[in-house]
């Protein structure tokens, strides 16, 4: 078990980190989601599905902070709604949606989001 890293700027690349638990968890999806918003900023898009906890909350706050897109699943599509909810009571999730409309609507915000920059 290691945590899921992103390194080297001008060529990104994964990286396994076997290093300490964070918040009792290795992986870590608090480790993943800060690489991923350092590396990538606001061409990033983070999701964070239904679980048990708060692993996940403060590095998705950290991306949405770094101007990522940030997606959680909403309650009444999640089996448990821990990981979602907390990301939601910190101010992380920038939109909430049902596990059925979660891939449409990803599509919409990452389209979206590639038209400003363009134009």
């Amino acid at each position: 078990d290691a945590h899921l890293e992103v390194k080297g700027h001008s060529q990104p690349y994964c990286h396994l980190n076997h290093g300490e638990r964070v918040n009792g968890h290795r992986p870590s999806v608090d480790v993943m989601f800060s690489a991923v918003a350092q590396q990538f900023k606001d061409k990033a898009v983070g999701i964070i599905l239904t679980g048990m906890g708060r692993d996940g909350a403060a590095g998705l706050l950290e991306l949405r902070q770094a101007g990522g897109e940030t997606i959680g699943q909403d309650e009444a599509s999640c089996v448990v709604y821990g990981m979602p909810k907390v990301a939601f009571e910190i101010g992380a999730v920038a939109h909430q949606f049902s596990l059925d409309r979660m891939a449409t609507q990803i599509l919409q915000l990452t389209q979206t989001a590639r038209r400003e920059n363009v134009g």
